[in-house]
This record gives C-alpha cells, structure tokens and sequence, in this order.
C-alpha cells in the first residue's frame, strides 16, 4: 500500500521539522516547501493528500498562495491544515477566506495531529 502524501509549507525550522517528523511518524510521505509562491505548481506536480501550512511568517504570501491552491482546478479539492503560533480572531477570519480547513496553533498540532488530520480529511 503506497503512503499518504503531506506537502508541507513552513519557512520557521520549529514548529515545521516537528510537524514533518510527526508525519513520518504516522507513515506519510512529506514534501516540505518554503515558498508559498511555488505551493500550487508543487501541489499539481506532486498530488498530495492534503497540505499543512505555516501561516505566520510571511502572512502577505501564504494566504494569496492558499486561496490560489483553493481556486485552482486541479488542486482546489486538497485539505489545508494551517497553524500558527496563537490563533485569534482575525487569524481565524483571514485562514477561513482564503480557503483553509483547519486551523490550529503549532503546539495543539504537534500534540494531537493524528486528530486534526482526520478532521481535515473528513470535511472534504
């Protein structure tokens, strides 16, 4: 049976490497990526699962990048799991307009991924 695969986009080395290793720990492939500016042409080569995205280094491209993904024909149907450091309102608001299913702060993630990947998983 071929592994699930994760297109992972982060800049910062923590939470990402945790979150890739996490992955690997429950037998995914992972695809890790650090310009939100080549998340759909790597989405449409690649053909993750879903994607789990870092949306707090560099806001003004990963929410453009997401919504991209999302509008895209061939990538629109992929689950987005963002997290952040802390999730606020505004946070909240911004992640669900460009189109992300899940959002959780990285610690929560981390900890409880197994769960937040069946709520990604199961909502599409």
């Amino acid at each position: 049976m071929t592994q699930p695969l994760a297109l992972v986009l982060y800049e910062n080395l923590l939470p990402g490497s945790q979150i890739v290793n996490r992955l690997q720990d429950l037998n995914y492939r992972v695809h890790s990526l650090n310009d939100p500016n080549r998340l759909v042409e790597c989405a449409e080569q690649i053909k993750p699962m879903l994607v789990l995205a870092d949306l707090e280094p560099n806001r003004e491209t990963v929410f453009p990048a997401i919504s991209r993904l999302k509008k895209n024909q061939a990538t629109g149907h992929l689950p987005v799991v963002g997290f952040a450091n802390a999730v606020d309102e505004s946070l909240q608001e911004t992640a669900q307009a460009a189109g992300v299913t899940v959002l959780a702060s990285h610690a929560a993630l981390v900890s409880h991924l197994p769960q937040f990947l069946e709520q990604a998983l199961q909502i599409e």
